[in-house]
């Protein structure tokens, strides 16, 4: 039996969940609620779309997005876990980490009472893995699916020793026109300019978009909203288990090197990313759980 047929005989349910493979090796699953849909690949337990019912997409994917085994997907929600950005000593492991180009488990898919339909991921951690993350820990991803978009990242530290945790729930949002949005909620944070050579600035006023943005913003409170005039609703982004968050936009020139944006991508897009960065790495200690939570909703204007 293929592995399409296995999940679809132990998890499709014909009103609300099924499988497809949109390339060699590369399974989706596609999720239907009264409220929205989503897809979500297997590769990175990655959530690719999410589009509330009646409304513009709040999730952005490159028209031009790669799917093949290992390569890591332009768009979406990508998981950067066990570390954010590069490795703090090994400069041939991957950047954030090796979670969102691997294949994760689906352990549980159902629907809820209220209808909502939940979902929840384990990581395949191989030899190459395990080499570059050598601590005893467990990890779960867990998808919840209804008129918000809720993702929740769990680690576990099982050994018996402490270790240091860097994350980020890589959030690309989809806006109307990049250079015109504000995000709300971040104002008077310190943050770590990556694009000038890593200065520590303040933010005064809310967060503006002009050329590419790489932003690190530090100790910053649990909710931020991007306020989208073109599609006239906001994106409001509440979080919990997280000390961070970051900005970043690549700008024009940067998505044109980068090759998967599509024409004009980076303007219909800005990551928003709920994190564990830089000065607020975690530890974690034996026996201790860790939960970073986000939550997506869309407010309409007026």
């Amino acid at each position: 039996m293929t592995r399409l047929a296995e999940l679809q005989l132990r998890f499709a349910a014909a009103d609300f969940l099924s499988f497809s493979e949109i390339a060699p090796g590369f399974i989706v699953i596609d999720v239907t609620t009264p409220f929205s849909a989503a897809r979500i690949a297997l590769q990175g337990a990655h959530v690719m779309t999410w589009q509330p019912k009646g409304q513009k997409p709040v999730i952005w994917l490159s028209q031009a997005a790669k799917f093949a085994p290992g390569k890591s997907i332009r768009g979406g929600v990508p998981i950067c876990w066990p570390w954010f950005g590069p490795h703090a000593t090994e400069s041939g492991y991957p950047g954030h980490g090796f979670a969102r180009t691997i294949p994760w488990l689906l352990l549980e898919a159902h629907r809820l009472p209220d209808r909502r339909v939940r979902l929840v991921f384990e990581p395949q951690l191989d030899e190459t893995c395990r080499a570059q993350w050598p601590h005893a820990s467990t990890v779960r991803f867990t998808v919840t699916l209804g008129q918000e978009l809720v993702v929740s990242l769990a680690t576990t530290n099982t050994g018996s020793t402490s270790f240091t945790l860097g994350q980020a729930l890589h959030t690309y949002f989809a806006v109307g026109d990049v250079h015109r949005i504000e995000i709300a909620g971040l104002e008077g944070c310190r943050y770590i300019d990556k694009v000038d050579g890593g200065k520590r600035k303040k933010q005064q006023g809310r967060v503006t978009i002009v050329g590419e943005v790489d932003r690190i913003y530090l100790d910053t409170a649990g909710c931020c909203g991007i306020i989208d005039p073109a599609w006239k609703r906001t994106i409001l982004i509440t979080s919990t288990g997280s000390r961070s968050t970051v900005v970043w936009n690549p700008g024009k020139e940067k998505a044109a090197r980068m090759g998967d944006f599509g024409r004009q991508g980076e303007d219909r897009m800005v990551c928003v990313e709920t994190a564990n960065a830089a000065d607020d790495v975690i530890t974690l200690a034996p026996g201790e759980t860790h939960r970073m939570t986000a939550q997506y909703r869309v407010i309409a204007h007026g």
